[in-house]
């Protein structure tokens, strides 16, 4: 873990063997499980008595379900501490996971299917784990970088937008997909890191809030003005060069499928300066590779600024590198992004 003190975490879950599994991949890495419930009101008792740096939720509990302690913790006060979505997801799980994002928990993990790797599911706690506690406990999942002043480009062109996001995308998304208008450039293409069964319900929420259509993508579309696709949980979205969107099952990147970075690359070499591309709250520095390729082919980078990042990894990534062309808090994107994508 990379912070200066091991994170406390409690974990809630009615499967006991669940609890277990969970509680043991964090102890392996050092983290303190000083709490463990079956039930909402016993995960409420146990954040209350122990004053935990993180819970681990899952969704489906009898009596007070996962949303349900959410909405306790808000009503409680308590938005400081960050939850954990561990569950199970068929395509109505995914919907509630989505709520649970929009109840403001901080990510998600799938529960591993029969025969999936527990290694891979106990490395994808941990780093959720380290992320959502590295502010408290001295790291440096945020970071203080200033404004960059503000270059608009001296042309006007209609650009192809796409967006690159993950922990804290959810909510992000919502705040600045309802903002952007009806018609924007040549299109949009969204990367959000969840899991599958995630991103349908997560564009079905978007585009009720949003004067864009917002879809998942399911392959073949042409980039419309009108549409805004995103890229489904466990596939990468790529771009053709008569600008049709595809979806493969290439290898994970970096533990990563959708992985941003290939559907930017791919939209830099087909669009060229016709590229806008805006990297949001996220761990890791997926994006990176794709903003050298847009600014080689003469795009423009926007990212979002440290203050209003839930975690400031994708978008540091960018500006560390100088790659950034702007740096906006998330209440001044939309406006941006408009401007410059319109021609």
């Amino acid at each position: 873990m990379p912070s200066s003190a091991m994170p406390r975490v409690v974990v809630a879950d009615d499967s006991a063997m669940m609890r277990q599994i969970v509680s043991s991949s964090l102890s392996k890495a050092g983290v303190q499980i000083v709490g463990s419930a079956a039930n909402g009101d016993e995960a409420l008792s146990a954040c209350e008595r122990e004053r935990p740096d993180a819970l681990m939720l899952d969704l489906s509990m009898p009596g007070l379900d996962g949303i349900g302690v959410l909405r306790a913790l808000r009503q409680r006060g308590r938005t400081d501490l960050p939850v954990i979505v561990v569950s199970a997801f068929s395509p109505s799980q995914g919907a509630r996971a989505v709520d649970a994002l929009a109840e403001g928990a901080f990510d998600l993990v799938a529960k591993p299917a029969i025969g999936e790797s527990l290694d891979d599911f106990a490395a994808s706690l941990v780093a959720k784990v380290s992320a959502a506690t590295a502010r408290k406990l001295g790291g440096s999942s945020n970071g203080t970088a200033g404004r960059l002043s503000r270059r608009r480009p001296q042309t006007r062109l209609a650009r192809a937008v796409l967006i690159a996001t993950s922990t804290g995308g959810p909510r992000a998304l919502a705040a600045l997909m309802p903002s952007l208008p009806a018609r924007l450039g040549i299109g949009t293409l969204i990367v959000q890191h969840m899991p599958p069964g995630f991103t349908r319900s997560l564009a079905a929420r978007l585009d009720q809030a949003s004067a864009l259509q917002v879809r998942e993508a399911d392959g073949g579309e042409l980039l419309d003005p009108a549409v805004a696709l995103i890229a489904p949980g466990g596939k990468h979205m790529r771009v053709s060069a008569d600008r049709r969107v595809r979806l493969t099952d290439e290898p994970e990147i970096g533990a990563l499928r959708p992985r941003a970075d290939l559907m930017i690359s791919d939209a830099a070499e087909v669009f060229g300066e016709r590229t806008l591309l805006v990297v949001m709250t996220g761990m890791g520095n997926d994006g990176l590779v794709g903003a050298e390729a847009v600014k080689r082919r003469g795009g423009r980078v926007l990212v979002e600024a440290a203050s209003t990042c839930t975690v400031y990894g994708m978008p540091r990534a960018i500006e560390e590198a100088k790659l950034a062309d702007e740096v906006l808090p998330l209440h001044e994107l939309a406006e941006a992004i408009a401007e410059e994508a319109a021609a």
